[in-house]
């Protein structure tokens, strides 16, 4: 299933999911996509029986399919050709960041490049979304916790974050965390560890990975994440960029790019940026 959030003209935000050309409200029984995800199997059989009212996709604004997640935690460095271009260590143990929810957009969004940053960059990521919650889980048992599987883009404000160790002020710019169009429930993917992912702008890529390429897999990062923290139902995890980003390349994000990420299996995510005014 490919659950969304999308809103009607003149309406409020609700959740659906994906069929064809057609999005199929789950008003009717459940408040949020983070509804559906906290009741599990059974919530997704309940979502799937419903079958109207339905709306034409190009009739309603598509937005980012968990538009308030209790947390977006972000791996950094977890490609090794990415740590390598960048000219940081490869990463022992996992590092770990965060956006804030003011952060979030949907697809086709505008991305507001901010007027105190002149490094703005891309960064195509894989990101999973929490279903059921917990502390202190076992890397086998990864897959209980994992609802789905959605594109995201670490934009990022290069100067900013570098300015000192710790880097969530260049990470968490308004607009500076795409996601979507859809949330892929996890039986939609076979294997989250093989799949392509890139970004072009304007017809031309600029990353290309896989994810078996990832040094922390979904695992290791959920054993490692749930050791410190309780991860919730609705906890964005976005596992890191591959090479190819705007710092190593001296190529800057600018006013009239349009980013395009591509995570194979979870449909295009395209923002276009625009100058902050």
């Amino acid at each position: 299933m490919k659950l969304v959030t999308f809103q009607r003209p003149g309406q409020a935000a609700e959740p659906g999911y994906l069929q064809g050309s057609q999005v199929i409200s789950l008003a009717g029984e459940f408040g949020s996509v983070i509804d559906v995800l906290a009741g599990g199997a059974a919530a997704l059989a309940k979502a799937s029986a419903v079958t109207s009212p339905s709306y034409g996709v190009s009739s309603v604004k598509v937005l980012a399919p968990v538009p308030k997640p209790p947390k977006i935690i972000c791996i950094g460095l977890n490609y090794r050709d990415h740590a390598i271009e960048t000219n940081m260590a490869i990463p022992e143990t996992p590092t770990v960041f965060c956006k804030f929810p003011t952060a979030v957009i949907g697809p086709g969004d505008t991305v507001v490049l901010p007027k105190i940053s002149v490094k703005p960059d891309y960064e195509a990521e894989f990101a999973f979304v929490i279903g059921k919650g917990g502390r202190h889980i076992a890397a086998e048992n990864w897959r209980d916790h994992v609802a789905g599987y959605m594109n995201l883009n670490d934009v990022s404000a290069r100067d900013i974050q570098l300015a000192t160790t710790q880097w969530v002020m260049g990470k968490t710019f308004d607009t500076f965390c795409p996601m979507g169009p859809y949330l892929a429930t996890a039986d939609e993917i076979a294997d989250p560890h093989n799949l392509d992912i890139q970004l072009s702008i304007g017809g031309e890529v600029l990353q290309k990975s896989n994810t078996k390429n990832l040094i922390f897999d979904i695992p290791k990062l959920i054993s490692h994440l749930s050791s410190v923290f309780t991860l919730e139902t609705g906890d964005v995890v976005s596992t890191g960029t591959p090479s190819g980003v705007g710092m190593a390349r001296g190529r800057w994000l600018k006013p009239g790019d349009t980013m395009v990420v591509q995570v194979q299996g979870l449909g295009e995510l395209s923002n276009p940026c625009v100058a902050e005014a």
